[in-house]
């Protein structure tokens, strides 16, 4: 397993950049009054055929030809499983994917949330054509990053530009911490 969730998402993430896609969510909600972490990934890449959905979280099916297996899905499965959560995947060929994984927030097993700022600048580190929407959803408050608004606001400045990219980190951990301070 990974250290810690953020990783985890990233994994799913990459997927999402490998699958080429243009647009990718991330999604968490991190409900006290559930005892729930909830992470969703939607992507509008190219997308899996039934089979090869449900196939999908087998470490020895992968389509990389860079390695022989995928570890992502299988281990953020695997991780729900072993913390009492849940795990969902479609797909629709020439349409998507979208992951679904939650745990149960205080169980002896679930790592830590981790920096979630820094998975966004990896993400976007790897592929600054993609857009990228993330929200941080606590039960009372949530906070939104939306790369195309970043864009526009540096009118034709490279999200890749170390300042810019340590700038969306920052945001993003403040923008989460301020989330939790708000939610009692």
């Amino acid at each position: 397993m990974m250290q810690d969730c953020a990783m985890q998402i990233l994994e799913i993430v990459m997927n999402s950049n490998h699958a080429n896609s243009k647009f990718i969510e991330v999604h968490i909600v991190d409900s006290i009054k559930n005892n729930m972490l909830e992470f969703t990934i939607i992507d509008d890449g190219k997308g899996m055929d039934e089979e090869t959905c449900r196939k999908v979280t087998d470490p020895f099916v992968t389509s990389r030809s860079s390695r022989k297996i995928g570890m992502g899905l299988p281990f953020m499965k695997g991780l729900t499983e072993q913390c009492n959560g849940s795990f969902e995947i479609t797909s629709k060929l020439g349409k998507g994917t979208k992951v679904i994984a939650s745990v149960q927030k205080d169980h002896w097993d679930t790592p830590a949330i981790g920096d979630l700022g820094e998975m966004m600048m990896f993400a976007i580190q790897a592929n600054e054509v993609v857009d990228y929407l993330f929200t941080y959803q606590t039960d009372l408050q949530k906070f939104v990053f939306d790369s195309r608004e970043v864009k526009q606001t540096i009118d034709g400045m490279s999200l890749l530009e170390p300042d810019i990219l340590l700038w969306i980190k920052e945001y993003i951990n403040q923008g989460i911490q301020l989330t939790k301070e708000k939610r009692v």
